[in-house]
């Protein structure tokens, strides 16, 4: 359900030399990154010359989000990708990232949202979204590891869906419903979420911890609470050129699991990691964060759970499936970044060693939220 109803489109339906520009600098990331060219390249053009008022004039959403999709992409390749980080982003890529940005409702800054959700396509269209047919239409470095990185995620949105949908529905139910109802969702949120760890799992088949820290990782990272731009990024001629502070992307700009705990009534003890998380729904598309604060204001599934013993062995199922997911990211955690910052590399920055990408302490953070979903588990009288 956080997927595009309809698939992401891959070229630009309208006709305009700036989009021409963005999507051959787009095509061209892996070998401006290669070489060196990424900032001369946009340092030579002009002011207009990466416009988007064409695509905002027309209104057709789904050409916005390919554009957020490739600028955010080129503003990334164009801060992180020389040897140290670029404290300013010149107008031409500021100047229409920031329109976009505030067309989708969200920071002009790499999310989720255009990292995974808006940015694959199935390689035969006739075929169902799977691994084995979903491939990516911007990358940085490009390779094997960091398109498998990213279609894990996309093919882990796509299994969640009958997930989110039951969860959807079971948020809805009340003390007149029967228990068969309930056990019917709670059934689907299981066979879900077990296809859901099934494709994590695979994570490293094609994926390896020394490339992702050091060709993959150090491309996504935000501005905020990051070592290496303490004093932010300056958007040229945006935001009076005062420096600004947006996370980078994560995994916890899903709203898979934060939609889950909300409908079965899972809830995370206050402290900063809690905050930090419902920062993280900034950076959500507005209708994603709109339903998870729907489905928290209304569910009281959790309440009628209790109260028959059947459910709240289902219950807890669903909860195991989700600890799982949790632990199995906390273990990649530890594989593909701490372990690897231990290692030096010429060419990439895995950044800092304490932080995610999002800008948290990330082991700290996993650990915890995993050990709160075990906890609530119901006990059987």
């Amino acid at each position: 359900m956080f997927l595009p109803k309809i698939d992401p489109l891959i070229n630009y339906k309208t006709e305009s030399k700036s989009l021409e520009r963005i999507t051959d600098i787009a095509y061209q990331l892996p070998k401006l990154l290669l070489t060196g060219r990424v900032q001369s390249t946009i340092n030579n053009l002009k002011t207009n010359d990466l416009s988007v008022l064409s695509l905002i004039k027309n209104n057709d959403m789904r050409e916005i989000r390919l554009a957020m999709v490739h600028l955010s992409f080129i503003s990334h390749a164009y801060i992180w990708g020389a040897s140290t980080p670029s404290k300013t982003l010149p107008e031409v890529l500021a100047k229409p990232w920031v329109i976009l940005s505030k067309t989708l409702g969200r920071p002009p800054i790499l999310s989720y949202a255009s990292y995974c959700l808006d940015n694959w396509y199935r390689i035969n269209p006739k075929e169902k979204i799977s691994l084995e047919n979903v491939g990516l239409i911007t990358n940085f470095l490009g390779g094997v590891d960091e398109d498998w990185f990213v279609t894990i995620h996309v093919c882990i949105e796509n299994a969640a869906t009958d997930a989110i949908h039951a969860a959807s529905k079971l948020s809805k139910l009340n003390e007149s419903d029967p228990i068969s109802i309930y056990s019917k969702y709670l059934g689907k949120i299981i066979t879900s979420l077990r296809e859901v760890n099934s494709i994590f799992s695979r994570m490293p088949e094609k994926c390896d911890p020394y490339v992702y820290y050091h060709r993959v990782r150090p491309f996504i990272f935000g501005t905020k609470d990051n070592p290496d731009l303490k004093k932010g990024l300056i958007y040229k001629n945006q935001y009076n050129n005062k420096p600004q502070f947006f996370r980078g992307e994560t995994g916890a700009q899903s709203s898979i699991i934060p939609f889950l705990d909300g409908s079965l009534g899972i809830y995370h003890t206050e402290d900063h990691l809690r905050h930090y998380l419902n920062e993280m729904r900034d950076y959500m598309p507005p209708q994603h964060r709109k339903m998870i604060e729907d489905v928290e204001s209304r569910s009281n599934a959790k309440y009628f759970i209790h109260q028959s013993k059947r459910l709240t062995n289902q219950y807890n199922k669903c909860l195991e499936e989700i600890r799982i997911f949790r632990a199995q990211h906390l273990e990649f955690a530890a594989t593909y970044i701490h372990k690897q910052s231990q290692i030096k590399n010429p060419f990439g920055r895995g950044g800092s060693t304490i932080t995610g990408t999002g800008g948290t302490p990330f082991m700290k953070y996993l650990k915890k939220h995993r050990d709160e979903t075990q906890k609530q588990k119901i006990k059987n009288p």
